[in-house]
């Protein structure tokens, strides 16, 4: 089973318990690993994995209420089409598991409103207590209504999960939205004001990696960062794998760079953030193949001028050329790697760096 470290468990809490303990995980350890992995899957629209995680969920005693309760909270997030279709895949879930003799317990339902409840009244209070100030969205107040009525006050009035559960479960599946770094980042604040402790977010990065989900836990460290006042990391959006940090060759390259091994022939991904560059190099012995994948960046052979990197270009280095590849200043570069015409004795002679003068000018 998969656990995502630090996500700790509030032992014994009861329904009326949790009312009165908003700010506090209700899932234990390998129940919030579990709806990461549920909410991003969600987010992404991907059935398969999302099938997995609501499995790995029951297996570690979440209930259908809670796991129906996430799905019908992100659709304010992730939109009706995608909460619907999960919904869905939870429904199958359910009833393969039930025919199979493993049926989920049903769990407890929401408490009933109290009366005289007040939508926007409530959803007020949330609001302010998520971002820690009053908040009006006065350029579009149709807008600042519906995220205090219906959002924070109809939605987060429904007491089955917590308002720091309702914030694991956003903060896990804006995760797996490209585009939406300032409300991630605006949530991850709102985690923590919701009693979501630092450890306990780590854990959400932790459990997205152990998924393979690594550009989404690339995201939620980038959100974390740019929450807690650290430096922000700007991040691969591809679909292609960043792999490991390519600490090995760290000394010949200006910037990050990560390198997924995908086959043993030698094939490779190697992933370079913005501003990233090799140094000038020479493969002496082999003809290297470069073939660009995502993102933009650069080429360029000694005394000659640059080629610009994009899907779909692809460079055949010559043996003995002295050359140097790496990312455009705004965007991420991707690109395979493999050498080919290999000789006996074959070697990378490394050179060196790019000057900052002559990048600028690209």
């Amino acid at each position: 089973m998969i656990a995502a470290a630090a996500m700790m468990m509030v032992a014994g809490c009861t329904k009326t318990e949790s009312k009165k303990n908003m700010n506090t995980l209700t899932f234990n350890e390998q129940q919030a690993s579990a709806v990461t992995a549920i909410a991003c899957n969600e987010a992404r629209g991907d059935q398969s994995s999302l099938a997995i995680a609501l499995n790995e969920g029951f297996e570690a005693g979440l209930t259908i209420s809670q796991t129906k309760e996430i799905l019908s909270h992100l659709y304010a997030y992730t939109g009706f089409p995608r909460s619907l279709n999960a919904l869905g895949t939870l429904q199958r879930v359910i009833d393969e598991r039930t025919a199979q003799g493993k049926a989920p317990e049903e769990g407890e339902e929401s408490s009933p409103l109290p009366a005289g409840y007040d939508a926007l009244k409530q959803g007020t209070e949330v609001q302010t207590q998520l971002t820690g100030v009053p908040f009006k969205y006065a350029f579009c107040p149709p807008e600042d209504y519906y995220l205090k009525a219906h959002l924070f006050g109809d939605i987060f009035a429904r007491d089955v999960l917590t308002y720091a559960d309702r914030e694991l479960v956003t903060v896990s599946a804006l995760s797996g939205l490209e585009g939406v770094m300032p409300q991630h980042t605006s949530h991850v604040r709102g985690a923590l004001n919701m009693g979501v402790t630092q450890p306990q977010l780590q854990g959400i990065v932790a459990s997205l990696r152990a998924h393979r989900l690594e550009a989404e836990a690339l995201r939620c460290e980038a959100a974390i960062a740019g929450a807690t006042g650290q430096q922000v990391p700007v991040i691969s959006t591809s679909a292609w794998p960043v792999g490991e940090p390519n600490t090995a060759f760290a000394q010949y390259f200006s910037g990050n760079s990560y390198l997924a091994v995908l086959d043993k022939s030698g094939l490779c991904n190697v992933t370079f953030e913005p501003g990233c560059r090799n140094n000038w190099h020479i493969h002496h012995g082999a003809v290297q193949m470069l073939i660009c994948v995502s993102g933009r960046g650069w080429y360029q052979e000694w005394g000659k001028e640059p080629v610009e990197l994009k899907p779909g270009v692809i460079v055949a280095v010559p043996e003995g050329v002295k050359h140097w590849h790496g990312a455009a200043r705004d965007s991420w570069m991707q690109h395979l790697t493999y050498h080919t015409d290999v000789k006996p004795g074959n070697s990378n002679e490394w050179l060196e760096p790019v000057g900052n003068e002559e990048y600028e000018k690209l």
